[in-house]
């Protein structure tokens, strides 16, 4: 079984101080200078000098942030040291581009002597699996990592050799990202419906903002937390119940719009909400749409996405 150090995030810059002392007035200084006719300099010496309370630049950042002005949140960076993932992991990871940079352990420079630096799910070591297939997988990892070995002693490339490894092999990386970036990379992958390891090192990367920042670590959380509904298709069946499935909150809107549902004295929607939805004038005739003909309704809805 491996032995290698199992899967690790950790924030490696920066530290709890800098993000204390400058994060907050970077982002801050960012925000205000979109709306104010002060000097950006002067901006900053205000707020790292703290003559705006942290209460006050938190309001406005958190505020800009939630109307989705997402540029003044770029200006902050973080990185991490991520080492035993695997490739599996590591091949969804760099899918993220925008914001992001990434240095990698080479397979082709590095010739790997050690024999047990891969992984196996639980779903295959802990799995009641027929016919030995759990002590087959475990067979097929350290064969092709015996063969390895006995290329790189043939004197073959290790460029070459590395053709037969599995996707189980673990690896090393250096991450850095923006703030904006790392806010969407943990909207998909904090998801429940993320493959587990990528979910496990998003965990552990949300758990190392929180020790630096409480306030930025508030942000990092799946996707659905801010949309306020889900919209992945594999949970229309809402095996998940952190939100409602987007196909739930739908029915129920059309449902009130066309008069067949009434208010509670909740309200459901909080009078100072914009989304609050307009009374209806008594003297107003409800007007109900006609059915659309085939295959119209299809291409209308699509259009509003």
């Amino acid at each position: 079984m491996p032995t290698s150090p199992a899967l690790s995030a950790r924030l490696i810059f920066p530290t709890a101080e800098i993000v204390e002392e400058f994060y907050l007035p970077i982002i801050y200084t960012a925000c205000r200078t979109c709306y104010s006719e002060q000097l950006p300099d002067v901006i900053w010496d205000k707020a790292v000098s703290r003559g705006v309370a942290d209460e006050k630049q938190q309001a406005l950042v958190r505020k800009v942030m939630e109307s989705g002005h997402g540029s003044t949140i770029e200006h902050v960076n973080f990185t991490f040291a991520i080492s035993g993932v695997t490739r599996t992991l590591s091949h969804q990871l760099v899918r993220h581009r925008a914001g992001t940079a990434f240095d990698q352990q080479s397979q082709r420079y590095v010739s790997f002597k050690a024999r047990d630096n891969y992984t196996i799910p639980d779903s295959i070591t802990k799995g009641d699996l027929p016919d030995d297939l759990a002590g087959q997988f475990q067979r097929a990892i350290d064969d092709n990592l015996e063969l390895y070995g006995q290329l790189l002693q043939a004197e073959v490339p290790a460029e070459d050799a590395r053709f037969i490894f599995p996707n189980a092999i673990q690896t090393n990386l250096i991450m850095t990202v923006n703030l904006r970036q790392l806010i969407h990379m943990s909207g998909l992958r904090l998801c429940t419906m993320a493959q587990w390891e990528i979910r496990q090192l998003f965990k552990q990367i949300r758990h190392e903002i929180f020790r630096v920042s409480p306030f930025f670590g508030s942000f990092l959380a799946p996707k659905c937390v801010p949309l306020g509904y889900c919209d992945e298709m594999g949970n229309r069946d809402e095996h998940c119940r952190i939100r409602p499935h987007r196909d739930s909150v739908m029915a129920v809107w059309e449902a009130y719009r066309g008069g067949e549902l009434a208010e509670t004295d909740g309200p459901i929607v909080p009078e100072t909400s914009p989304f609050r939805p307009k009374p209806r004038r008594a003297d107003r005739v409800p007007v109900r749409m006609e059915a659309p003909e085939a295959g119209v309704g299809q291409a209308a809805e699509a259009d509003r996405f």
